[in-house]
């Protein structure tokens, strides 16, 4: 090699890493990430589906990290006054937002959102996916199937009702579809929460939710509600003995309930990275998986670039699903 080519060759060299130095430096504080506590807000009271999967990841990242991962539950209008308060948040990575498949409802419900799920968060990670479970209070509905239990909706249109996590959230639209799947007419009473709606089925002051299994597996184990259906195309092996909608007849009854995590807008890509990368080490330990696995659940599986691309498929088919079913604010 000659002289020349060399001292090209240094020099290209030399600029390559001046350019990682400058990409490292866009945002040092990434590198020690956490340094403090993390605030995460979820954006329902406690004992919701959100709330199942946030609190296992806030105990595995106190093991991780040495770091308090801290669970801000801000509840009401279907989760879009949390999802206003995280994107206010300021943009350092200590404070994040856990949202669910609500958030991509909310635009096609609440005309006068004073935020945008697409422009004011950083999407970061998938975190879990479940499928919508049909649940009833055993003691107000006393079907022993599916099959009885939509003869019994058929049979007395109006006479039952559903709880939901608030209007415009998956329970109320995956409800709104099963009636309009089915031609049936059940009454809608939405709550603040789906842990509020749940306390109610399970006093019998509900009939029925369209819950996410995440939220309904441990009372459905514990006996205090009965599934009847779980949407999808094939069972779910948390339940194996409930049969899925494609079986019952139902095959475009594909419903799920998922759960994500974003950041404010601003969040350097360095600092996003760094969070991304912890939170996939915290879906690998045992106790998660353990969790994740109870309540019938996925974990991730989706890069930063596709979850976003995959939060924009649903605003646009959730939309559609209001458009059809006519759902409104209650």
């Amino acid at each position: 090699m000659q002289r020349r080519d060399v001292l090209r060759a240094a020099s290209a060299a030399g600029l390559m890493m001046a350019g990682a130095g400058r990409s490292f430096a866009a945002d040092p504080a990434a590198s020690g990430w956490p340094s403090k506590p993390v605030t995460v807000v979820v954006p329902f009271p406690a004992g919701g589906g959100t709330d199942a999967f946030a609190r296992p990841l806030a105990a595995q990242f106190s093991k991780s990290t040495g770091k308090a991962l801290i669970i801000d539950n801000r509840g009401g209008a279907g989760g879009t006054v949390g999802a206003s308060i995280a994107a206010k948040l300021p943009h350092d990575g200590y404070g994040l937002f856990m949202g669910a498949v609500h958030h991509a409802i909310a635009p096609s419900m609440y005309p006068k959102l004073d935020y945008d799920i697409e422009k004011d968060f950083v999407p970061l990670a998938l975190l879990a996916k479940v499928p919508q479970v049909v649940v009833v209070n055993p003691r107000n509905v006393t079907a022993r199937d599916f099959n009885e239990f939509l003869a019994m909706l058929k049979a007395k249109p109006g006479k039952y009702n559903y709880g939901s996590a608030g209007s415009g959230t998956s329970h109320h639209l995956a409800g709104e579809l099963f009636k309009l799947q089915t031609n049936t007419f059940i009454t809608h009473i939405p709550y603040r929460g789906a842990g509020p709606a749940l306390q109610d089925l399970i006093g019998g002051n509900v009939d029925m939710m369209f819950d996410g299994l995440g939220s309904s597996a441990a009372h459905i184990k514990g006996g205090r509600i009965k599934p009847m259906l779980v949407s999808g195309t094939k069972r779910n092996p948390a339940l194996p003995d409930v049969p899925c909608a494609a079986e019952m007849g139902l095959p475009d009854y594909t419903v799920s309930t998922w759960y994500g995590l974003w950041a404010p807008k601003g969040t350097s890509p360095e600092m996003a990275a760094r969070i991304v990368e912890e939170f996939n080490k915290l879906g690998q330990a045992d106790e998660v998986k353990a969790a994740w696995a109870s309540n019938g659940a996925e974990f991730g599986g989706l890069s930063s670039q596709d979850f976003g691309k995959m939060v924009s498929a649903e605003v646009k088919r959730w939309a559609q699903v209001v458009k059809a079913s006519g759902a409104k604010l209650e």
